[in-house]
Formats: structure tokens, C-alpha cells, sequence
């Protein structure tokens, strides 16, 4: 046991992974209860873990909880549709053609590193307060993470590939379809991390001028001070947003099955520093 969890990438079973990930909660949720029954913060810092079971009770009796998070998904599931159907196709182009590389990524290689909040009062002026905007904002959040992304993976594909087609006979537009159908089990990959980016995003969009949303959801508990509410709705968002992200994995399992013993590492580090410098 003991030589099993300090031998380096060495994988452990998965009920021992279970263990650990359960462990873990039980450790937050311990300190929780400790703090809330400390004298540590103030009386509004942190509510108790049971007033917050309670409240997510009545986010799903009074307040439509699976409304909201239907309102949530489906503007993130638009934002994501346009993402991939422009950030794909681009992004084959800028990896097959040096040319547009160069005139795309001088304008895109600086959006990445722009904390996207900072765009917010541009697509209220641009696009009014209404779903335009919320859309918009989502699309703009994930369009630049996920073309850098496609032209990544492009790239990776094999020389060697690309010299057989044009042995074979192939033209230019054979060879990108080819470019294509090789790189896309990883593309597909990063939508899960795409999801994530939606559902962090989303809460910003929905605090203007929502009337729907786990984000007006959680802002309307926070204008009356109802904390309980507050941390209820974060679960919420935290349950939703894992669950959609489980049913992605799903669908690559059974898209893409050679790639299941790689899962453990099918996010790539440039994604998770990426999404990290955009918060």
C-alpha cells in the first residue's frame, strides 16, 4: 500500500480512487461544520452545511431548479454549437495553411490572455441586456480557448499521413478532411473542458438582466442576503456542470472507445492553464 501510492504515475485501483474522492469531501465537508460552529467568521461569512441541504430543498420546490439550469445549459449549448462550428473549421485552416495562421493568430494568441470579464460592459453596448448578449458573451469566451485547441491537435497529426494521401492521389481538399477525421477524437476530447468554461462564464452573463438562470438564481438569493440560498445555488451549478460533463464522457467512450485507457490524461495542461488565465 504504502509503495503503491509513492511510486510515481503508477495508477491505483478505482476502488481506492473512490476512496480517496470520497475521503476528500469528508475532509471539506468536517471543516464546514467546524468553522460554522467556530467563532472564527462572522455570523453571514458561512452558512451551516444543514441550513444548505435545507435550501437546496427549496431551490427545487419554489424556485424551479431544474428550470434554471435547462435556461443555463441551453445558452451554453448555443454558444458552444457556434464555438465549434467556426473555431473548428478555422482552426483546421490555420494549421494546414501557414499563411492563414499568420493572419488569424496576431489577433487571436492575445484574446486567450484576456480576462474575458473585462468584455462585459462591450457586449452590453454591443448587443443590448437580453440573451444576444448572454450568448454572445459565452461564444466569446470559448471560441478563442477552443481554436487554439484545434490547431494544437491538427498539428500533432502525423507527416507520414499526409505524404501517403498525396502518394495515394489525394488533393487538398481529401488531405483536410483527412486532417480532420484524424484530429477530432481529440478535438471532441476538449468539449468537456469547454463545458466547464460555459458553466463558469454562464453565472457572470446571467447577473444582467436575467429572469432565467442558475446565475439570476444565485444573484436573487444574494440581493435578499438568503447565504443558504447562495451556497445551494453553487452546488447546484457544481451538480449540473458535472453531470453534463459525465454525459460528454459518455458520449467519447462510445465515439471514440481506443481512447478510453487515456482518459486520466486527455486534458491537456495548456487547457487548464488557459482556463485559469481567463477568470
Amino acid at each position: 500500500m504504502k509503495s503503491d501510492l509513492m511510486s510515481i504515475r503508477k495508477p491505483i485501483p478505482r476502488q481506492r480512487r473512490l476512496i480517496l474522492g470520497f475521503g476528500a469531501w469528508a475532509l471539506v465537508v468536517t471543516a464546514w461544520f467546524a468553522v460554522t460552529r467556530s467563532d472564527i467568521l462572522p455570523p453571514l461569512a458561512l452558512p451551516d452545511p444543514v441550513g444548505v441541504v435545507v435550501a437546496i430543498g427549496r431551490l427545487w420546490v419554489e424556485y424551479d431548479l431544474l428550470g434554471n439550469v435547462f435556461k443555463s445549459w441551453w445558452r451554453i449549448a448555443q454558444a458552444f454549437v457556434w464555438s465549434a462550428a467556426v473555431a473548428i473549421p478555422l482552426g483546421l485552416l490555420m494549421a494546414s495553411f501557414p499563411w492563414v495562421f499568420h493572419l488569424v493568430n496576431p489577433i487571436a494568441a492575445p484574446m486567450r490572455s484576456m480576462p474575458i470579464t473585462a468584455f462585459l460592459p462591450a457586449f452590453i453596448a454591443l448587443f443590448g441586456m437580453d440573451e444576444a448578449m448572454k450568448v454572445g458573451f459565452l461564444f466569446f469566451g470559448m471560441f478563442f480557448y477552443l481554436l487554439a485547441l484545434v490547431v494544437e491537435e491538427v498539428n500533432k497529426v502525423e507527416q507520414g499521413l499526409l505524404e501517403t494521401a498525396y502518394t495515394l492521389g489525394a488533393n487538398v481538399p481529401q488531405v483536410l478532411w483527412l486532417l480532420f477525421r484524424a484530429s477530432f477524437p481529440s478535438i471532441f476530447g476538449s468539449f468537456r473542458i469547454l463545458y466547464d468554461i460555459g458553466w463558469t462564464y454562464v453565472i457572470l452573463a446571467e447577473m444582467v438582466n436575467s429572469r432565467k438562470g442558475v446565475g439570476y438564481m444565485v444573484e436573487a438569493a444574494r440581493k435578499v442576503l438568503d447565504f443558504e440560498r447562495v451556497y445551494a445555488g453553487i452546488i447546484a451549478i457544481g451538480v449540473a456542470a458535472f453531470l453534463f460533463r459525465w454525459l460528454l464522457t459518455i458520449l467519447e467512450d462510445r465515439l471514440f472507445p481506443w481512447r478510453r485507457p487515456a482518459r486520466q490524461h486527455a486534458e491537456p495542461v495548456f487547457a487548464i492553464a488557459n482556463h485559469g488565465s481567463k477568470s
